[in-house]
């Protein structure tokens, strides 16, 4: 599915925790406000201090702990309007997408988007 950026994102994470199918995880805070991002939890790793991780690969084990169902990174990418990106998966308001211009990938929000047309 293609995306035209409509608004700047700027991520304000240089360092996105990113880990393993498998990984063993310690399972935080879930996010709350009022951008519709739900179901976003703060994990950390044994390497990693944190960072938000989607719930749906999450498979809680108790007591705060979790085990990761794939690999996953929390890279954003800092877009610019007139941006022309490739989504390929849309999770909790956030779209993982590709910038063909660059090849460069991450997330980017739901609300800077617009599904573009195919003319």
């Amino acid at each position: 599915m293609l995306f035209l950026v409509l608004r700047p994102h700027r991520s304000d994470y240089p360092d996105p925790i990113a880990f393993t199918a498998g990984t063993q995880l310690r399972v935080g805070e879930t996010h709350e406000g009022p951008e519709g991002w739900d179901n976003w939890h703060f994990c950390q790793t044994d390497t990693h201090a944190g960072g938000w991780v989607p719930g749906q690969i999450i498979v809680r084990d108790g007591d705060g702990l979790g085990t990761a169902l794939e690999d996953y990174t929390a890279q954003e990418l800092d877009v610019l309007p007139g941006d022309i990106l490739q989504g390929n998966r849309m999770l909790n308001g956030w779209v993982w997408c590709l910038r063909a211009a660059d090849e460069r990938s991450g997330w980017v929000p739901c609300s800077v988007l617009r599904q573009a047309r195919m003319d």
